[in-house]
């Protein structure tokens, strides 16, 4: 077979794989769709509305499920996106805020996970610390002294998880910044004054997150060396 088949083959090997996963990736888009055309308001709390704002995360899961070709890495992903999802479902009630911040700060951890640890990138991290340590300062100094630790905690988490997503690079990185822009203004938003247009922020830049960091599956893994 001369040069000229090879790569045709491969073209179209190529193009048939982008829209098998486009073609999974509908179910997601749709759930999408449908929670920002309902948009539930915030005070209207049911099951109804966990349900509609959990479906994307579930959407990314099963597409995991059907897409990946598994392993260490799809399944620690997976396992992020279901505690992401009952993170969703817990600050649709204010009362169990904190039940959803473990919820995300468990994801997060995944995440960490499946990203590893090499290589190390200490500059990066210092970097992330240095932009991200005064912010998170500020929204502790509008905390009651019961949320202080809790969130702390967090936002140290959340740091180590954008850490190693940005030396993981390609869409995992674009993600992990996303989701924490997204937590960023969520915790402006509720512990220090509300920001216009939050909760379309919050979200948009939220399920953008999800779908970058579960894309990254599909790569072969392992951190950027460059």
């Amino acid at each position: 077979m001369d040069a000229g088949k090879v790569g045709l083959t491969l073209k179209t090997h190529c193009s048939a794989q982008c829209l098998d996963v486009c073609k999974w990736l509908i179910p997601f888009i749709l759930s999408c769709c449908v929670y920002f055309c309902l948009w539930i308001p915030e005070d209207q709390r049911s099951w109804v509305a966990a349900l509609v704002k959990c479906l994307p995360i579930f959407c990314l899961a099963g597409f995991l499920w059907v897409v990946s070709l598994g392993g260490g890495y799809t399944q620690l992903l997976q396992g992020a996106l279901l505690c992401s999802a009952v993170g969703d479902a817990c600050l649709v009630w204010p009362e169990a805020f904190l039940h959803g911040m473990a919820a995300f700060a468990t994801a997060h951890l995944l995440y960490l996970w499946a990203f590893g640890l090499c290589p190390p990138q200490l500059g990066l991290l210092l970097l992330i610390f240095l932009a991200s340590g005064p912010y998170l300062i500020l929204v502790l100094l509008h905390l009651e002294p019961d949320m202080v630790l809790p969130v702390a905690a967090y936002g140290l988490i959340l740091m180590a998880m954008l850490w190693r997503g940005l030396a993981w690079g390609g869409s995992a990185g674009w993600g992990a910044l996303l989701f924490t822009l997204s937590d960023g203004v969520l915790a402006w938003d509720t512990f220090a004054q509300p920001l216009p247009h939050a909760r379309l922020v919050i979200m948009t830049t939220y399920y953008t997150a999800q779908l970058l960091i579960t894309l990254s599956a599909l790569r072969s893994p392992g951190p950027k060396t460059d």
